[in-house]
């Protein structure tokens, strides 16, 4: 079963993040996620480069996944 630290490490070792928080009980995640890359991409882009980033984990360890993606940008207006 896949801890919120593992999938924090995976999500860390294929996008660089400038804040990533993750929870869950090993079915169920939430993540938050802040990057560079997400500038200038759709919500629906941010997260399929979050999905590219788990690879092959997203269908065989980790089944449900519930993101807050952001640029710096983003994340600055919704902490205005």
């Amino acid at each position: 079963m896949v801890t919120p630290e593992q999938l924090k490490q995976y999500i860390a070792a294929g996008l660089p993040c400038d804040i990533l928080e993750v929870a869950g009980d090993g079915h169920h995640f939430e993540a938050l996620i802040v990057s560079r890359e997400f500038a200038g991409k759709t919500r629906i882009q941010q997260h399929q480069r979050v999905y590219q980033a788990l690879g092959d984990r997203m269908r065989e360890e980790i089944h449900a996944l519930s993101m807050k993606t952001y640029s710096p940008e983003q994340w600055a207006a919704t902490q205005a």
